[in-house]
């Protein structure tokens, strides 16, 4: 109850959007029993810790990032490479899960299969995706390309391949790049975000701002 109590503390000092604090608890209870968990596209982002991952572990191409995140200890080992090789650094079953938050949109189709069959070999118990529904445009920024939107990720394929879909963030047409919310005041549209997740989106991830996306692997996987 004292980390719940602390993400929410902590979300809320970065801005009042309740949706994305439901995303973060729906992020924790999919990691639930997993300690070992490969943080696929990392950046320099505190989200292992704020999780309570146990021992994360962080592979990120963009090397400013890498070097932020190694200061800002973000993970407890951290490797510079491409999140599209991901077979050349890490071993089959190496950890209990993994995870890509916001990352394979970045990358183009092909690439995007590619990374979901290499973290579905590398993850011993769960894979999980956070991912915008459908296509959303986003440019670079932060003198980074790699922010780039490439493509676009449905829940029915993602259904498809063995996942289950959740929606999140409320409704997409409330949200523009990075998911950050249009409308005016932020607490009024975060409060509207909120109550569409809960009584609309959360079920019809199609009609959701972002989908998270979890395969639980059995023994024979």
């Amino acid at each position: 109850m004292r980390n719940r109590i602390s993400l929410i503390y902590l979300l809320l000092k970065q801005g009042f959007d309740p949706s994305a604090i439901a995303t973060r608890l729906a992020l924790r209870q999919a990691l639930e029993n997993c300690d070992n968990v490969l943080d696929v596209g990392c950046g320099c982002s505190m989200n292992m810790r704020w999780l309570g991952v146990k021992h994360p572990v962080g592979i990120e191409a963009h090397q400013p990032s890498c070097e932020k995140a190694r200061k800002q200890n973000t993970h407890d080992e951290l490797v510079h490479g491409d999140v599209c090789a991901l077979d050349q650094y890490f071993q089959p079953g190496q950890f209990d899960a993994c995870i890509a938050l916001d990352v394979i949109e970045h990358l183009t189709k092909e690439d995007g299969i590619k990374l979901i069959e290499q973290m579905e070999r590398i993850a011993k118990h769960k894979v999980i995706f956070l991912t915008p529904s459908g296509f959303l445009p986003q440019h670079s920024f932060d003198n980074n390309d790699l922010q780039e939107h490439l493509s676009g990720w449905e829940a029915s394929e993602m259904q498809a391949r063995g996942y289950k879909v959740i929606g999140l963030l409320g409704p997409k047409g409330l949200r523009g790049e990075q998911h950050v919310l249009k409308g005016s005041p932020k607490i009024f549209w975060g409060l509207i975000s909120l109550l569409g997740h809960i009584f609309w989106t959360r079920s019809r991830p199609s009609k959701a701002a972002a989908i998270l996306c979890i395969k639980t692997k059995t023994h024979s996987a």
